[in-house]
């Protein structure tokens, strides 16, 4: 019996995020509350689909069994791509795990996305692509248009006008077109900069007549960098009302919309607008805004914003923009 599963690219070595990085898979960073991979599980959940292949590379393990803890309802299926071939590459490792006619839904595991994904699972067509019209299409992969059939896709063209960019969601009616393309590309060496591209699959699937459409998405933030995590951060707080509150502040200002986790303890400090603080946080005497505090960090006497601060790190006596991974030491004090 055919059914929708979704395949989630999660092989990223996130250097642009680094220190983090080191420690966790940038999947697993923390943003309003949660790991950017939960929130994709969440809108996963909420399309029905109860079935899940990760493609999981580097601290893969840790991706593994965080999915196994937090989101039992999901049947996993877990395999490793070793070497960095590209995301074709990765979404030909899921074919094991997948039947000639179910339904796929592959939507990549870095990335938050805006909009109603439930337009793709609608079309009528082979597949349908998830798209946001950008003014330059330099950076993206793009659509061809001809009425709503796409005609051709092009992998970071060189020319510069307004442009509908492939943004990391997909879907195929049957998974059998796209795994014979990924086959055919695979076995011809169909490479674009070293790396196996969907995109060049789909050039393949569009030669051999089938139908593939677009569907528009609001938008989608790249978790890729410090600065897109925490106006991803900001941007879902925002999106979630006041936020969320799991302990009682002690003579502690909140400005909404923030995060606090269960066991923080915040005491003669000020909080927000635009902060995250995951669980076993303490903060003391300080002020933070617009930052991701992780879990069981410990900031006393500073001043923080635009800030990423790693689990069980610890600062003090400072006032400062930071980037600091897990298990470090700022201090000014004396």
């Amino acid at each position: 019996m055919s059914k929708i599963k979704a395949i989630i690219p999660v092989a990223g070595i996130g250097t642009r995020l680094r220190p983090h990085t080191y420690t966790l898979p940038k999947a697993l960073l923390h943003v309003a509350g949660k790991p950017i991979l939960g929130h994709i599980l969440d809108q996963v959940k909420e399309l029905g689909i109860t079935e899940v292949v990760l493609i999981l590379g580097y601290l893969g393990d840790k991706i593994e069994e965080y999915a196994k803890k937090e989101h039992p309802d999901i049947k996993f299926h877990f395999t490793y791509q070793e070497k960095a071939l590209g995301p074709g590459h990765a979404i030909h490792l899921a074919k094991p795990f997948v039947k000639e006619d179910d339904s796929l839904l592959i939507i990549y595991g870095d990335t938050i996305f805006v909009g109603d994904m439930r337009k793709g699972l609608k079309t009528n067509r082979d597949g349908a692509i998830a798209v946001k019209k950008v003014d330059d299409p330099r950076r993206f992969g793009v659509v061809e248009m001809k009425g709503d059939k796409i005609v051709d896709v092009v992998e970071k063209p060189d020319y510069v006008k307004p442009m509908d960019a492939m943004i990391g969601i997909y879907f195929m009616k049957k998974s059998k077109l796209l795994f014979e393309a990924l086959d055919e590309m695979i076995e011809t060496k169909r490479m674009s900069k070293g790396e196996f591209y969907l995109t060049d699959a789909f050039k393949i699937m569009i030669e051999k007549k089938a139908y593939l459409t677009t569907f528009q998405m609001e938008g989608w933030f790249d978790c890729g960098k410090p600065e897109t995590l925490l106006s991803t951060n900001k941007y879902l707080l925002e999106k979630n009302g006041n936020g969320k509150i799991e302990v009682v502040p002690e003579n502690t200002v909140i400005i909404p919309p923030v995060f606090i986790g269960k066991n923080v303890i915040l005491k003669n400090s000020i909080i927000g607008p635009y902060v995250s603080i995951a669980d076993g946080a303490e903060i003391i005497t300080s002020i933070i805004k617009d930052s991701i505090i992780n879990k069981n960090a410990s900031i006393k006497n500073a001043q923080l914003q635009e800030s990423l601060i790693g689990e069980n790190a610890v600062v003090e006596d400072i006032i400062e923009k930071l980037n600091v991974g897990d298990n470090s030491l700022i201090s000014f004090g004396s």
